[in-house]
């Protein structure tokens, strides 16, 4: 664990006790709860997502903001604040300042997750997509991808969100030296999918195979994350030429509507889940438990490894 923590910074003891004692834990984020999924499925997943990392063997720590405060792990009635989601900001890094300063609440994105699991001193991050290189838009960039770029941690996600332009914002990731590893597989997962015919950069099939790539990629002096992308369970996957359909559809919707900056992602998630009948929905749901199963074995090898 990290010392020196800003003053706004407030770790969980169960946290700050796994840290110190060199035990292994997983940063989760928030803005799933607090903007991507409706309540009550939120509350729900983000108890499964904490439940699936004990039961792999970690502690959890899931990341967000309570009156100006970075919460390293939340107490289950700020996790229900963060669920009902009354008044709450969209938190990525350029955002930490404004929140302490103005008391904020709200949940982190990937990129304020990675900033304030990495302050803390945690190595393993599971989220559910990371963001990345907008479609017919390639200078609206996710801060997620810089992000990635200049933090040293492995994150575990299901791929980019299936609304972007994944050959773009891999490109981004082979320009700033982030491996892309395939958990189990060669191709790149599409969020929903399992499959978009994008090649990773390396495939590895164990958690230990994993941390050895991450650590000889820290070790030449490399100081980006290793990005771990896990196909969606086969039993929630959904088609890719569907999902693109519907994708495009919703789109085309946000265009009409104007909606444009940090609101673009909730709303074509909220679409998606309506056009697909609530398959997404579901999709999503498995996938961020999946990954959260995942991270939790990226752990305990870490520390193995130590």
């Amino acid at each position: 664990m990290k010392t020196g923590l800003p003053s706004w910074f407030k770790i969980d003891p169960e946290v700050s006790s796994a840290l110190h004692a060199g035990q292994p834990v997983v940063a989760l984020e928030s803005t799933v709860i607090t903007h991507g999924l409706p309540y009550p499925d939120n509350m729900q997943l983000a108890r499964d997502m904490e439940q699936e990392v004990r039961q792999g063997g970690a502690v959890p720590a899931t990341i967000a903001v309570i009156a100006g405060r970075v919460a390293i792990g939340v107490a289950p009635e700020e996790l229900a604040l963060l669920a009902r989601g009354e008044g709450m900001h969209k938190i990525s890094t350029r955002d930490f300042a404004a929140a302490a300063a103005k008391g904020w609440n709200g949940g982190t994105t990937v990129a304020g997750t990675m900033t304030a699991a990495h302050a803390a001193g945690i190595k393993v991050f599971a989220t559910g997509g990371i963001g990345g290189v907008h479609r017919d838009a390639p200078f609206d960039i996710s801060a997620d991808l810089p992000q990635l770029a200049r933090t040293p941690m492995i994150v575990v996600c299901a791929g980019a969100k299936a609304i972007l332009d994944l050959p773009a914002t891999l490109e981004y990731l082979e320009t700033f030296h982030v491996p892309v590893v395939g958990m189990g597989t060669d191709e790149f997962p599409a969020f929903y999918s399992r499959e978009s015919g994008l090649p990773v950069s390396v495939r590895a099939d164990s958690a230990a195979e994993v941390v050895d790539i991450a650590c000889a990629h820290w070790e030449l002096g490399l100081n980006s994350a290793l990005l771990v992308v896990v196909p969606p369970p086969a039993e929630a996957a959904l088609p890719y030429d569907r999902v693109a359909r519907d994708v495009d559809q919703a789109l085309a919707e946000a265009r009409e509507a104007g909606v444009r900056g940090q609101a673009v992602t909730p709303f074509l998630l909220s679409r998606m889940a309506e056009i697909t009948g609530g398959a997404s929905l579901q999709a999503n749901l498995a996938l961020l438990r999946n990954n959260a199963r995942y991270a939790a074995q990226i752990a305990r090898a870490l520390v193995a490894r130590r």
